[in-house]
């Protein structure tokens, strides 16, 4: 990405300057994310879905949403973290306090990422990006075949795990038991400080899914920056056929590991990985065209004010399922929740278009940015 020759390499990225294709992209995988968290952390105890499938009743939309959405919006979510990070990288080359400001981003994030974490919802995805993203800054000053192999090192260390000592121990059936119980309770009627008191304590729980979680989260970090490195999003409107064959390759790959009792038994994992590579490539050859851009378009303010609406997404969430709002937690069924989806994405992708008509960045776009520079970046739209 280059720079115009009145923006120094310090200052923030102009919005003019960024990819729509990565904005779409971001978006899209928001939608996926949004849809997961609600259904599997918001409607029900994220612990319940375990129970359902070691009793072997998981319903028809918990099945789909597992074979097509679940780790595979996060897994895209991670890819487009790392080319974030990349770009990051890149644009400030030339800055001498490159790593400080890089540093300062990351940090600032965790900040963000603890107060979610504790104040608004355990199920939290930020503090381990940002974690994530302090492992693989190093890895940015290092050449492209040191990127790369890095990556394939930690995302085999993801599939074998399987096969691997743990090292955080996933709860037993009878905790998972109690928890969801007690958080039927709680969750449903409690109030703040109840809640926020259950929320702490059911963060240990929670330990073993980030520990399950975390090499897959460093290896597509890399992937992401290796994939930004390698020019891959200027190759594929020179080579659309090719990233459209490559594309139906990982998605057929990922389905047939994924469905396949066998497969997903041993490499079920890099199902999830494919189907995400795959899901990329996807939307990335279709917005090559003219259809797929006026298509995935309105995807693009919900990618760039992503941030924001991560955080806003578990404000609402809150207020609609806990004791301290309407309650409706553990009373919902999926199709209900799948219709709260719709109306929350589909109130942000008009919100995001308004409000970025008048504004730069979404408010904690900007909030992190006057952050990590030290200084405020301009807000309000010039006309």
């Amino acid at each position: 990405m280059s720079l115009s020759p009145d923006q120094p390499a310090s200052a923030p990225v102009a919005p003019s300057a960024r990819l729509g294709a990565i904005d779409a992209l971001r978006g899209l995988a928001l939608l996926g994310v949004l849809t997961i968290n609600l259904e599997t952390e918001f409607r029900v105890s994220i612990f319940a879905q375990f129970l359902e499938y070691a009793q072997g009743r998981p319903g028809v939309i918990d099945r789909l949403l597992a074979i097509f959405i679940d780790l595979k919006a996060f897994a895209l979510f991670s890819l487009l973290f790392g080319v974030g990070l990349a770009i990051q990288f890149d644009r400030l080359a030339k800055n001498p306090r490159r790593t400080q400001l890089l540093l300062r981003r990351l940090l600032v994030l965790l900040g963000f990422g603890l107060i979610h974490l504790v104040l608004i919802w355990n199920g939290d995805i930020l503090t381990e990006y940002a974690l994530a993203g302090l492992v693989v800054l190093p890895f940015l000053f290092a050449p492209t075949s040191v990127i790369a192999g890095a990556s394939l090192v930690f995302l085999a260390l993801y599939v074998m795990q399987p096969v691997l000592p743990t090292v955080f121990p996933f709860p037993t059936l009878g905790w998972l038991a109690a928890d969801v119980a007690e958080a039927n309770r709680i969750y449903a009627t409690g109030g703040f400080v109840d809640i926020l008191s259950f929320r702490i304590r059911e963060i240990a729980g929670f330990v073993p899914l980030h520990s399950y979680i975390f090499p897959r989260t460093l290896g597509l970090f890399l992937l992401g920056a290796l994939s930004w490195r390698a020019g891959l999003f200027e190759a594929v409107p020179r080579s659309p056929r090719w990233f459209w064959l490559a594309a139906a390759i990982a998605i057929a790959i990922g389905l047939a590991l994924t469905l396949s009792p066998i497969a997903r038994a041993y490499c079920g994992s890099a199902g999830t990985i494919a189907l995400a590579i795959g899901y990329a490539l996807l939307l990335l050859s279709a917005e090559t065209t003219t259809a797929g851009r006026r298509l995935l378009g309105w995807a693009e303010p919900v990618g760039r004010m992503a941030f924001t609406n991560y955080i806003l997404q578990s404000v609402i969430l809150s207020f609609i399922f806990y004791g301290f709002g309407f309650g409706l937690f553990g009373k919902l069924d999926s199709a209900t929740g799948l219709a709260i989806v719709l109306t929350i994405y589909i109130a942000q992708v008009f919100a995001n278009r308004w409000w970025l008509d008048r504004f730069r960045f979404g408010p904690i776009e900007w909030l992190w940015r006057a952050l990590m520079y030290g200084r405020a970046p301009p807000f309000l739209m010039t006309r």
